[in-house]
């Protein structure tokens, strides 16, 4: 282990990556530097009142990059999700991701931990994926880095968007197929970890999730939790397919081989790694009642 050594730069500051991970930095002494496209935002100020320092700009911008970058001793990376993945989309995904990467380089960053997602090589075998291309530029060039990769969000589930819709749980995963959930807060707390000790991160690529289960246990979980009915349907692959074949094909995909975590390993090094339970009890309850009751 060792101690704070200097400023941490977490990019995507205002979202749910970025803003778990400066939550756990700052809690753990860490100084940080946010960059964000709007500093008078209630998140960005939000960041402010919790002690981090706010930076304006975009990850599109090197310029912007070169800026919030010196004199930092870490960087955190994360780029936006983009929900209809098309080529145009994971072009420009790629060009953010590597924006960063270069001028982590550039300003002699000594670490950067970059947010990808499970099984990045897996799902690159059938589809464009951004991430695992800013994964391979990473190995590639000499950056001292720490990978991680998030399984789906516990949070997502009482998203207003896409989770539950009318106390249905509507899910193309398999009815007897495990879904890998990481609860947000405890990303911030990987990333932190890895700050932290990268004699033990440096290097690694590592999978993180908190619970498996499958759609028929979140949905009985979730009804647990509120006591109410929450029923869960399997949507057909066919239907996922003319919607979205990138997303069709992920699906198959989870349906099928998936992906590994060593959730042993993950609960040595995180002890309070969340349950599904566990996130339902500290911060899942309070949302889902939010969902049904605005």
């Amino acid at each position: 282990m060792m101690s704070v050594s200097g400023t941490v730069l977490v990019l995507g500051a205002t979202g749910q990556q970025g803003g778990s991970v400066t939550t756990h930095l700052l809690a753990n002494g860490w100084p940080v530097r946010a960059l964000t496209r709007n500093p008078a935002s209630k998140a960005a100020q939000a960041l402010a009142q919790a002690g981090a320092q706010l930076v304006q700009g975009d990850m599109g911008e090197r310029a912007a990059l070169d800026a919030a970058m010196q004199g930092v001793y870490g960087v955190f990376s994360v780029q936006p999700p983009e929900w209809q993945p098309s080529d145009a989309s994971t072009a420009e995904e790629i060009r953010l991701g590597i924006n960063v990467v270069d001028a982590a380089r550039s300003a002699g960053v000594r670490h950067l931990v970059y947010s990808s997602v499970n099984g990045a090589e897996q799902q690159s075998r059938f589809r464009y994926l951004a991430k695992w291309e800013i994964e391979r530029y990473i190995r590639s060039v000499d950056v001292q880095a720490t990978i991680l990769r998030p399984s789906g969000f516990m949070e997502s589930y009482a998203n207003p968007f896409f989770g539950i819709r009318n106390g249905v749980l509507a899910e193309a995963t398999k009815p007897d197929v495990p879904m890998k959930l990481i609860a947000v807060d405890d990303i911030g707390t990987f990333v932190m970890l890895a700050f932290n000790d990268p004699g033990h991160f440096v290097g690694k690529t590592i999978e993180i999730a908190g619970d498996a289960l499958t759609p028929a246990e979140l949905a009985v979980a979730i009804s647990r939790s509120l006591n109410r009915p929450i029923r869960y349907t399997h949507i057909p692959i066919e239907t996922v397919r003319q919607q979205n074949e990138t997303l069709a094909r992920l699906y198959e995909w989870l349906n099928g081989d998936g992906y590994e975590v060593d959730f042993a390993a993950l609960r040595k090094l995180h002890p309070h790694l969340m349950s599904f339970e566990a996130w339902l009890v500290k911060k899942g309850r309070t949302m889902f009642e939010a969902l049904f009751h605005p």
